[in-house]
């Protein structure tokens, strides 16, 4: 049995049972009729996936190596939350916020304790989150901090990413998610990721907040300079300013701690957390902060009809869970210097850079070997799945309950492209 069947109680054998099957060119072809090209898949169909592995329409299995861009961080179909979502589904799935269920405050607790922190705002997505930390920072300048009505900035980074709406996207400065769709949300500035002068000049007293993603994922797991978050924790303090870390990609585990703040030490004003905080099953995200900020909300000033939902906080606190023994981060952090290790030794065959943090890397290819797509198409072909960013960059991200010996048939695939 392989490591991530020993972690999962699952057994190798985890391709559904043979019979009829329609093929990937009849399910791509299908799609690409009726969806919305608003993606552009590499070509596999999966049908079927337990712990690290994926299983496609034709009984081929890979290693994913993306884990949703982070939302499965404890693997597919990991049996705690699978049992949590399944206990719950014969229980009570929606209240709306109207009343209240027993799954709420239990979940929220556990959250906010695992935070350090006082408040949860429970939200669906984590473009909803940013979206709530946006109206939450506003809030609290003109209610707390004393900005004149209408006012109020936000500080953000170039090369951001935090989600697709239409506020969101008008702060981006990747043209594909942020072309042709003005008029634009007003009320940001925009400096680059990890300079601390330009940030300490563009904060003035209008402004409430400093947003940030402690290491760009979609930007290609970009990892600030050593000290960055510190100095940005100690800036916004003096400035009177909050300090709001979209931790959705890099949080709950993901690069070793539980996020990747704590790296530094640092304790933001508001974390904002998602992807893996729905186990991969259910989308949950949440806004965590003190009273002295999330206190600016009173009732109807904001709100979701399924932010919350019992479902959803069941899942969300058997995630929290999962993380509270500290044993998801260690396998992070162990594993993660194998696959640096074995990441680095590419440096220079193929390989321009490097960057990783726990599990979690981007990975510069030789432009003038292959694009990040076409490494992506080929890591397919030896049965691993990743995804390219910007040009030349592969991101890979494989759930914490990949084994060793997987990792070394991902650096293998990778090896194998190469050469």
């Amino acid at each position: 049995m392989s490591d991530t069947a020993a972690r999962t109680g699952a057994s190798e054998q985890t391709s559904p049972t043979p019979g009829p099957r329609t093929t990937t060119h009849e399910h791509v072809s299908l799609a690409q009729s009726w969806v919305a090209n608003n993606y552009s898949p590499l070509p596999v169909v999966i049908a079927h996936a337990e712990g690290a592995w994926v299983t496609d329409v034709e009984g081929r299995r890979y290693l994913d190596a993306l884990a949703g861009y982070s939302a499965l961080n404890f693997g597919h179909l990991h049996p705690t939350l699978v049992a949590a979502a399944r206990s719950q589904l014969d229980r009570l799935t929606l209240t709306s916020r109207a009343f209240h269920s027993d799954r709420l405050g239990p979940f929220c607790r556990d959250l906010a304790t695992l935070a350090g922190k006082e408040l949860v705002l429970p939200m669906n997505t984590g473009a909803e989150a940013v979206e709530t930390a946006i109206k939450t920072a506003r809030r609290w300048g003109y209610e707390v901090k004393g900005v004149p009505g209408g006012r109020a900035r936000i500080v953000v980074m170039a090369g951001n990413f935090h989600g697709r709406t239409t506020t969101i996207i008008s702060f981006s400065d990747d043209p594909l998610a942020h072309d042709h769709y003005g008029p634009y949300t007003p009320g940001f500035d925009m400096v680059p990721f990890g300079d601390l002068e330009a940030l300490e000049a563009a904060i003035t007293d209008e402004t409430v907040a400093v947003l940030l993603e402690p290491i760009q994922g979609e930007g290609g797991v970009i990892i600030p300079p050593e000290g960055w978050l510190r100095d940005v924790r100690a800036l916004t303090r003096e400035r009177n300013v909050l300090m709001v870390a979209d931790e959705i990609q890099s949080g709950l585990g993901r690069t070793g701690t539980t996020f990747a703040c704590d790296v530094e030490g640092v304790v933001p004003d508001v974390y904002l957390l998602g992807k893996a905080l729905g186990g991969g099953i259910v989308p949950v995200s949440a806004v965590v902060a003190d009273r002295d900020v999330l206190g600016v909300f009173t009732p109807g000033s904001h709100g979701s009809t399924f932010g919350g939902n019992p479902l959803a906080a069941a899942v969300g606190q058997a995630v929290v869970g999962l993380l509270s023994t500290g044993e998801f981060q260690q396998r992070a952090r162990w594993l993660g210097a194998q696959l640096e290790t074995g990441l680095r030794e590419l440096l220079g065959h193929g390989v321009d850079a490097v960057r990783c943090r726990g599990l979690w890397a981007g990975v510069d290819i030789d432009p003038r070997l292959m694009t990040g797509r076409e490494a992506s198409h080929r890591l397919l072909e030896h049965g691993v799945l990743v995804k390219d960013t910007h040009g030349s960059t592969v991101r890979i991200a494989p759930p914490l309950v990949i084994g060793e010996m997987e990792l070394e048939i991902l650096l293998d695939a990778f090896r194998n492209i190469l050469h």
